[in-house]
């Protein structure tokens, strides 16, 4: 094979790793947290607060508003910095088409909809 194959296909099968081995790893780790604990049941042991805690904290909360707003903020602070980058770095090489304003545009809106969602989600951050 010609490494104008290899190349992108080494490419994607990195980003499929990067992406999808983390899940396997998570996965196998709460099957085996799962098995310790099923056996441990089965001998009549007591289960100990610190494995309940590491089964709940898996458990996915709801967002909350602060966290909404934090998300959204973030989002516009990036459609924001792709912006600036686009304009400076049009307007020092002089060409000024500032083609970089319309990709900017979809992190700024995705942030701007994340900060509306923090207004009219009723799950509110608790203080522990």
């Amino acid at each position: 094979m010609d490494a104008e194959v290899i190349v992108p296909i080494g490419a994607f099968a990195m980003v499929a790793a990067i992406v999808c081995l983390p899940f396997y790893f998570k996965s196998k780790e709460r099957r085996e947290l799962q098995a310790t604990l099923r056996v441990a049941i089965e001998k009549g042991q007591p289960v100990p607060p610190e494995v309940i805690e590491a089964m709940t904290r898996s458990v996915k909360t709801p967002p909350t508003r602060l966290r909404d707003l934090r998300t959204g903020v973030i989002w516009l602070a990036i459609g924001i910095g792709v912006a600036l980058a686009t304009y400076f770095g049009d307007f020092l090489e002089g060409d000024a088409d500032f083609d970089g304003f319309g990709i900017a545009c979809i992190p700024a809106v995705i942030g701007v909809a994340f900060i509306v969602l923090s207004f009219f989600n009723p799950n509110k951050e608790e203080r522990v």
